[in-house]
Parts: C-alpha cells; structure tokens; sequence
C-alpha cells in the first residue's frame, strides 16, 4: 500500500525506490481482473492519496469493501478518515480501518492504542470488518527493509499489537503483508495463522505462495489500479460470508 503522508525529500526518494523494489517483488500490475475473482466480492483499499472519494460511484463500479488506512506510526492521522470511512458505508459499502506499522518507532501496544482511538475500532454490526495491520518493507529506509529489527522482535512486535487490538476491540487484526517480506522478515513465522485472516499483496493473475500455516487468503490485493479507487482487492467468499466475517 502507499503511505499517504509527505515524508522529507531524502525520504520520498527512499520511499520511491522501497515502492518499486516491492512492485518487482509482487508482479506487475494487471489490467484486468484475475480468473480467481469470479463470483467473489470486489473491494479496494484507500488512504489520502485519493482523498473525497466518490462512494456511489465506487457502488456502481462493484465496490462490495473497502479497508480505509486510519493511521501511521503514533503521529499520523488519515485527514480524509471520516469522509472515506463514514461514506463508504453510508453507500452500503462493508468498511474497516487499517494501520500502517513502522516497528522500529513505538511498541505493538502502544501503536495499536493509538490506531484503536484513531478510527480503528470494531462493532458487530455487520458493516464493519475487523482492524487490520499494514507491515511491509520499510518505506523509509531501503538499507532496513526489516525496520532494523530481528525475526524474533518483529514477532514479538505483531503478536503486540495484536493483543492490545484484541483487548480493545475484541478481534484480532487482519494481516496484510506479501509473503517476500514476510518470509524475510518473520522468518515465514506460522505464529499467527491460526487466528488471524491473511490480506495478501501479490499482483500477479494468481495469489502465489502464502506465508507458513495459512491455507488461504482471506482478502487479495492483487493490483495497485483498476476500476475501483486506490489498490484492487478480492474476498475469498461470497457476499453472504463477507457480511458474516464482518459480524465475528
């Protein structure tokens, strides 16, 4: 995903090459929806960078979800949050927040709390899907595409963050990551697979390989443009079971 704020000239350049590095390592991006998306729901993820969107649009176009990014760090809001959040559903659009991790500045807990009373919270109302966590390489540093940390701490860090967005919300957070990185980062940890839905960025005709101990994905970003605002994403379901993972 894009990070939505504007970083200093050294790091937009940094930003810039982490982006390309993770395009190449993902595929290319595809005009056209993959074989895998018959019959499953269409959705997409924003951030500020297509701030008011124009949600009946987005309705008319497929749009079934949307996850919208709330947060950054501890020192980032989304200023576009309520407009693209609020909207999309107000459009009968299922809708969820994300947050954009960077491990190496605060703790899982304290990034999570943050995220929760940002716009990261959760409700059973059906229309809601659970808050998810954004970790990916680094965009700020190419040399510390791990953020500088061991495996060990950066499992250490999710299983953090997750505890404390389960304390809170009462879910556990979807996992959005690609699997070079995670395989990389994590050391392809299973530690999460067995509570945690997977999004899986991979922009390529299929989802290709997932991280150790997930047998499926839950959401797909299989594509950075296409018909819907900012990155295109698939359920793994039908509508009926996308409604019922969004009530828990």
């Amino acid at each position: 995903m894009a990070r939505d704020h504007t970083p200093s000239r050294r790091r937009a350049r940094v930003a810039a090459a982490a982006s390309a590095a993770a395009l190449t390592l993902a595929g290319s991006a595809l005009a056209e929806l993959p074989a895998q998306a018959a019959g499953k729901p269409k959705g997409h993820d924003v951030s500020s960078h297509q701030k008011n969107v124009n949600w009946d649009r987005a309705r008319s176009k497929g749009a079934r979800f949307v996850y919208v990014k709330a947060t950054e760090s501890t020192n980032y809001r989304n200023p576009y949050f309520a407009q693209q959040y609020n909207g999309a559903r107000d459009r009968g659009i299922i809708r969820g927040a994300y947050h954009f991790a960077l491990p190496d500045r605060s703790s899982g807990r304290t990034q999570a709390a943050y995220f929760v009373r940002n716009g990261g919270g959760w409700t059973r109302d059906g229309r809601t899907l659970p808050p998810a966590l954004d970790i990916e390489y680094n965009p700020y540093s190419a040399k510390k595409k791990c953020y500088g940390m061991s495996r060990a701490k950066l499992v250490s860090w999710i299983d953090s963050f997750s505890d404390e967005v389960l304390r809170r919300t009462g879910r556990r957070p979807v996992i959005y990551t690609n699997y070079t990185w995670w395989k990389k980062c994590t050391g392809n940890s299973g530690a999460f697979a067995g509570n945690h839905a997977l999004w899986l960025a991979h922009y390529a005709r299929t989802a290709g390989p997932l991280p150790r101990g997930w047998s499926y994905w839950t959401f797909w970003q299989y594509a950075n443009k296409g018909g819907l605002p900012g990155d295109q994403n698939l359920f793994n379901g039908s509508q009926a079971q996308l409604e019922r993972f969004a009530r828990g």
